[in-house]
């Protein structure tokens, strides 16, 4: 019978130490590293949502076909369901925080080449689609390789703090001041926004050098044995033979590919069904920010109140509302207060999902669990994102959305009958692995 207890890939690796008390050297350097981590994070989500909002509206210059427009949302995301799991070995044979400085060359790469072709008015949408790629390729490895990153950077004791604050920071700046203010400087041009981007990951860069502590996945040296199949295997295995993280990587499953859906469509919603300008659209993608913002500012509270499994249990709910508000109404304020929920059930998901597999996988492993846990999750955003452009050119807009949103309900039975508080409970009151 399956249960939540570690796998034998983890289970011989040795516990962390205790958590430091109060004013001991290594949890100064916890609360330093969470820091730079909140600060790097800040940055890096503030260049993707000024460059999600970017990208499709001028993809909304060229055309207005749902499907050609919804393409650009799939390419920033096709790159999870791809490259996913190869990345994840990567991550788990190399130093972490090298990654994320190559990623963030990656993006200065595909960024001035956008920029290059807007200011020659060369943009086509195959441009926008290979730009979107490269932003996607590198977006796989920078998140898988900081989710791998922060067990090691971060004291237990500190996980559950500094990753709502790493989660708050990628919503309101993602979905909030990112597309806010990418509203307001596409609005001033395509290269002005642009050019914003690229300074955003050259400072991103800089401030990643200030985290204190060594990185690469096995302290001691050793190299990682076993072919590239092999160890993609390992990390499927570990993930699917966990009862509680395979049915949390499932619902988020359901769950992001009606992201990869809202994010998607909305842009020619907006501008076809609701008539709103670049910077209206910017403000109703703030709401999603700003509802992220609330759950990470209350996460801790709302998890003592009502625990683990009904926080998450929230964002089914915000998520239903999210895209069930543009089937009902075309109301800026009622789709926004959809959006808020659906930001603030997405933060209180990442706080709780986070924590306890980070309590559940080794730090050897950590790579390819993230990995092998995206592909079935964020992997789900290219397909949401591809599924709802042919709903919409098939039935309408409307009918596309409401489709995700009945989804999005049928996850409750089977969410509420794995996810148990004993589960939950079993999962958080484990050591973390080394």
């Amino acid at each position: 019978m399956e249960n939540t207890a570690v796998g034998p890939a983890s289970a011989a690796s040795p516990k962390t130490p205790p958590t430091p008390p109060p004013g001991h050297p290594l949890d100064a350097v916890s609360a330093r590293n969470t820091t730079v981590l909140v600060l790097f994070t800040s940055l890096t989500n503030l260049a993707d949502g000024v460059t999600k909002v970017a990208l499709p509206l001028l993809a909304t210059q060229l055309t207005q076909s749902p499907a050609q427009v919804s393409g650009v949302g799939l390419t920033l995301t096709l790159p999870w369901l791809l490259t996913a799991l190869h990345v994840g070995v990567l991550v788990d044979r190399f130093d972490r925080r090298r990654l994320l400085w190559v990623a963030n060359l990656v993006r200065l790469a595909a960024i001035a080449a956008l920029l290059a072709t807007t200011i020659t008015g060369t943009t086509s949408l195959p441009v926008l689609y290979l730009g979107g790629l490269a932003l996607g390729v590198a977006e796989v490895i920078a998140l898988t390789s900081a989710a791998a990153l922060v067990p090691t950077a971060v004291a237990p004791g500190g996980l559950e703090r500094a990753n709502a604050w790493v989660a708050g920071a990628e919503t309101v700046c993602n979905e909030f001041c990112g597309p806010f203010v990418g509203g307001i400087l596409v609005a001033a041009g395509a290269s002005v926004a642009l050019g914003t981007t690229g300074a955003a990951y050259v400072a991103g860069m800089v401030v990643l050098a200030l985290l204190v502590g060594r990185f690469a996945p096995r302290p001691d040296g050793d190299g990682p044995t076993g072919t590239v199949n092999q160890r993609i295997a390992e990390g499927l295995r570990f993930l699917w033979h966990q009862r509680l993280l395979r049915m949390m990587a499932l619902a988020l499953t359901v769950l992001c590919a009606c992201w990869g859906a809202w994010l998607a469509l909305m842009p020619l919603v907006a501008t076809s069904l609701m008539g709103l300008d670049a910077r209206q659209y910017g403000m109703l993608l703030s709401a999603l920010g700003a509802g992220g913002l609330v759950g990470a500012l209350t996460v801790s509270l709302i998890n003592r109140l009502l625990g683990r499994r009904w926080a998450m249990f929230a964002d089914l709910l915000g998520t239903a509302a999210m895209v069930a508000a543009p089937v009902l109404t075309t109301n800026l304020w009622l789709v926004a207060a959809g959006a808020f929920v659906g930001g603030m059930g997405g933060v209180l998901w990442t706080v709780n999902s986070r924590t306890i597999s980070q309590r559940l996988v080794a730090t050897e492993l950590m790579g390819r669990y993230n990995a092998a846990a995206r592909l079935f999750s964020w992997g789900a955003m290219p397909l949401g994102a591809g599924l709802v452009g042919v709903l919409a050119e098939w039935f309408g807009l409307r009918a596309a959305f409401a489709v995700f949103a009945v989804a999005t309900l049928l996850v409750i039975v089977p969410f509420l009958r794995v996810v148990t508080p004993g589960a939950l409970e079993e999962a958080t009151a484990r050591p973390a692995p080394d």
